[in-house]
Formats: structure tokens, sequence, C-alpha cells
């Protein structure tokens, strides 16, 4: 009687002690993502048309869109900037551009010490990495 829930215990524990592992080692291996995931955003700028419809479509107002107009009336993007801290990752924005001019990034490392640096300007392209002692 009192021993039947010790071994079940122990075969449970038994089973996940010497079974497959689950953990990913991160930083020394690259997990291996679905299609779907979303990581960074990125605009294509010559496809956007500055029509602001991402950004009336996001909840948090994370998209900041910045537009000039030319003699024929055409707006032309100027700026495009997304504050990754406030991102819900919904992919409202993503679903809403009628040009396809916003999509996801696979990388997911948006990480950052302070709050400001989460803010981020998607024309100006991917963040470039400063190595030390090169």
């Amino acid at each position: 009687m009192f021993g039947q829930g010790l071994l079940k215990g122990l075969s449970i524990t038994w089973h996940f002690c010497f079974g497959k592992a689950v953990t990913e080692q991160y930083p020394e291996r690259r997990p291996h993502l679905p299609p779907a995931s979303h990581g960074s955003l990125v605009v294509d700028r010559e496809k956007c048309s500055a029509c602001g419809i991402c950004a009336n479509a996001c909840p948090n107002h994370v998209l900041t869109v910045e537009s000039e107009r030319d003699e024929q009336k055409k707006r032309h993007l100027t700026g495009y900037r997304a504050k990754m801290g406030q991102c819900l990752f919904c992919g409202l924005c993503v679903e809403s551009c009628p040009q396809e001019a916003l999509h996801w990034d696979a990388n997911f490392e948006l990480a950052c010490y302070r709050h400001e640096d989460t803010e981020q300007d998607l024309l100006a392209g991917p963040a470039v990495e400063v190595k030390k002692g090169a």
C-alpha cells in the first residue's frame, strides 16, 4: 500500500532522468524556430506607401510612420520607428499592410539594458554589433 506511491514516483523520476534532453543550450546552439515565429520587424522602403494603416492597427501604438508629400502630392516615407519594448508581437500591423511592406524577421534577440534602446529605427537597417579588441 505505502510502497506503490513511492515506486510510481521513482519510476517517473527515473524516466525523466535518463530520457531525451529537452533543454536547448542557447548561446552555443541556435534554436530552430518555426517560420511563423515573430522576431523583429522589417520594413521594405520601396514597397511602403507611408499610408499609416499599420500604425493605426497597432493596439499599443508601437509604430510611428513619418512621411513627406512631393509636388504631385504623393507620400514618400521619411521615417519608420518601432518601440519594441511595448510591442505585443500580435502581428496586426503586418496583416494590415496593403502593400506587404512590413514583415517579421527571424531575429528574436531584442534584449537590451536600457528602456530607451528598445526604440528602433526600421529604415536604418539591422543594428551592427561592435566587437571589442578587434
